[in-house]
């Protein structure tokens, strides 16, 4: 007589112990994946938090001082007032990338021919074009340059093309 249709299964503790074997062995290989992908780190909620905060806190703070302040307490973040960007500095940082080999129809800077007509606007139409952008350009070249920068570039590329 042969068994060709029978089950491999057959006591009721080879079932259990089947059965316990089919449920630990995918969890115990689910497991030792997740240590395998983490690198065995266990990361503490409370722990991720700080870190998180700490890589996406502010650089500084805005303090408005009047009159006369009080010392800061040690260990302040006292702010530092930025010195403004010369001419040459903006137009190093901002201007250049346009300006200097004439991308999208900007003016060269150093071609007479070419700033002429804009300089005879006066200076408070390029300083508004730079400030508010115009046809091509930006506003303030794509730059988070203040208003007087962006004037000291302006005035730095008028009479380098004068």
């Amino acid at each position: 007589m042969s068994e060709e249709h029978g089950s491999l299964v057959k006591t009721p503790k080879q079932l259990i112990i089947v059965s316990v074997i089919a449920l630990v062995v995918p969890v115990s290989i689910a497991l030792l994946g997740a240590q395998l992908v983490s690198g065995g780190k266990h990361i503490d909620a409370a722990e991720s938090k700080k870190s998180v905060e700490q890589r996406i806190r502010p650089v500084g703070e805005m303090v408005k001082l009047e009159g006369a302040a009080p010392a800061p307490a040690a260990g302040a973040v006292v702010p530092v007032a930025a010195k403004a960007k010369s001419g040459q500095e903006v137009y190093d940082s901002a201007c250049v990338a346009c300006h200097g080999a004439g991308v999208a129809g900007a003016p060269k800077t150093g071609d007479k021919a070419a700033w002429a007509a804009r300089i005879a606007q006066g200076a408070s139409v390029l300083y508004d074009h730079a400030i508010k952008g115009f046809k091509g350009m930006p506003p303030k070249g794509g730059s988070t340059l203040s208003d007087d920068e962006i004037k000291a570039g302006v005035d730095f590329q008028v009479a380098k093309s004068k």
